[in-house]
């Protein structure tokens, strides 16, 4: 009997030992919390890319490298429930550049359209430039595969500007043979034509510090009756980073 009653606390006992070790090992399974302090927040964005308008007539002749050049600084906030995803918000200053070919762009005329003029036949400048610079606020919504690491990342968001400067920079001076008459720069600044506040999509996808991006106007860049219908894109290269 005291065989019986020893053999079967012994038992009890061993079976409390295993119990208690598998449901550390199920507790040790179990998915740990992800650390965010060291987290990369993507808080600096610098964007270098070509750009381009949408709805351009067969009548005006860019040319040239023409460029978009943006700089926003973001506070991001991770989701509590999944930590791949998060909301990014913050400020930029956005810029583009658009190049023309022997094109006089008559940002200052007094009229009640904005003229292009094709000048290939008579004397006209060799490059001309128009830029656009805008203060916007940028809000994205956010995906990493890796919150602490350098995996896939994509980003879609929507850009809210407001036009602070608009000019045109005009260079070398030529004949309609192609000759120079005079080596100069000239700019010529008005903001008469253009629309003050501007909305883009954006789109971003990548890896780590590096990720592509693409951004479409979605309003007109000049005010209705005033000029083509032109929205302006970009593509290009974001490096984020802190």
């Amino acid at each position: 009997m005291k065989k019986i009653l020893f053999l079967s606390i012994t038992a009890l006992f061993v079976s409390s030992l295993f119990a208690q070790t598998d449901s550390t090992t199920e507790s040790k399974k179990k998915k740990q919390p992800i650390n965010l302090a060291n987290r990369s927040n993507d808080h600096f964005l610098v964007q270098l890319g070509y750009a381009g308008w949408a709805g351009t007539p067969d009548s005006i002749k860019t040319g040239g490298l023409s460029k978009s050049i943006n700089v926003f600084l973001m506070l991001d906030y991770p989701f509590k429930t999944n930590p791949h995803l998060s909301m990014a918000f913050g400020p930029g200053i956005a810029s583009d550049h658009i190049g023309f070919k022997k094109t006089y762009v008559g940002i200052k005329d007094l009229t009640n359209t904005f003229h292009f003029t094709d000048q290939s036949d008579t004397v006209h400048f060799k490059k001309t430039t128009l830029s656009t610079t805008w203060l916007e606020g940028l809000v994205e919504f956010r995906y990493s595969k890796d919150p602490l690491g350098k995996g896939l990342k994509a980003a879609i968001g929507i850009k809210v500007g407001l036009l602070l400067n608009a000019h045109t920079l005009n260079k070398d001076l030529q004949s309609s043979s192609g000759s120079t008459i005079n080596s100069y720069s000239m700019k010529e600044f008005s903001k008469h034509f253009f629309n003050n506040n501007r909305i883009s999509g954006i789109a971003r996808v990548g890896f780590g510090h590096f990720t592509l991006f693409g951004s479409y106007q979605l309003t007109q860049l000049l005010k209705d009756a005033r000029g083509p219908e032109v929205r302006p894109y970009s593509i290009g290269l974001t490096l984020s980073g802190l």
